[in-house]
């Protein structure tokens, strides 16, 4: 079909091309369950932050801060223009003041970083390729394990931090997740309702606040065993794209001149 459009040589593509007709078959019916399944995805999320930004422009007060009365413990941030962070006072009934601050500072982490996005960017990838899911799950712990990091910056204190988010999970053990709350809420402990809820439990990031911080190495001091893997894991992929766009443009340079 292509050769037809282009106005190249049927034949010459025909017998350049060494894709069997049941391989180019199969391969364009994962790729268009991959484009459909990255449409369907995309549209979601679009949905889902909208959802937020509305529901945060809804709420009351123009602080950044919105505490709402429900005894059920609480917290949680929706983007938005701007982004709010909501609290219950069931949580804060649940938290000392100190913990109250570690956990405004987490919620604010999310926000500033825009933590959303690469949850985002992360679930779309995840749906065009099921391979990158362990991916996936480890983006959904990191950017909790990035705004419990800048949380404790904020504080100055990483047991503060530590202590916040156990007694916060105490506190919500028993408690359902809210019905109707948009696909894009971050909060203290994780997403919500999703298939990577699980990518970031508490006791390994209350484990990694109460360790010693680790100090910044430079990169020539990693380990060269997995730099050395990436490099070729990418160096690879790079080297057959390029072959593979030069055989492309021979064949077709040479279907269009027969």
């Amino acid at each position: 079909m292509a050769a037809l459009v282009g106005g190249w040589s049927v034949g010459t593509v025909r017998a350049g091309d060494p894709v069997s007709t049941a391989e180019a078959v199969a391969a364009g019916l994962l790729l268009t369950a991959a484009v459909v399944a990255g449409v369907r995805m995309l549209w979601r999320r679009v949905r889902a932050l909208a959802a937020a930004a509305l529901e945060a422009a809804c709420l009351p007060g123009p602080d950044r801060l919105v505490v709402i009365d429900n005894p059920a413990p609480d917290a949680y941030a929706l983007p938005g223009i701007p982004g709010r962070i909501v609290v219950s006072t069931g949580m804060l009934d649940a938290l000392d003041d100190a913990d109250r601050q570690a956990m405004l500072a987490h919620e604010r982490a999310h926000l500033a970083c825009h933590h959303y996005a690469f949850v985002a960017l992360t679930q779309l990838a995840t749906t065009c390729n099921p391979l990158l899911r362990p991916a996936a799950a480890a983006v959904a712990y990191t950017i909790e394990r990035w705004a419990d990091e800048r949380a404790a910056t904020a504080c100055g204190n990483r047991r503060q931090v530590a202590r916040a988010i156990g007694k916060a999970a105490l506190a919500t053990a028993h408690t359902p997740s809210r019905k109707g709350m948009p696909g894009a809420v971050l909060g203290l402990l994780g997403r919500r309702r999703s298939p990577l809820a699980t990518a970031g439990p508490v006791p390994r990031r209350v484990a990694a606040l109460l360790a010693e911080p680790r100090a910044y190495s430079p990169p020539l001091n990693l380990p060269l065993l997995p730099l050395a893997a990436a490099a070729a894991v990418i160096g690879s992929s790079a080297l057959c794209t390029f072959a593979a766009a030069h055989d492309l443009h021979l064949l077709l340079k040479l279907a269009g001149a027969s």
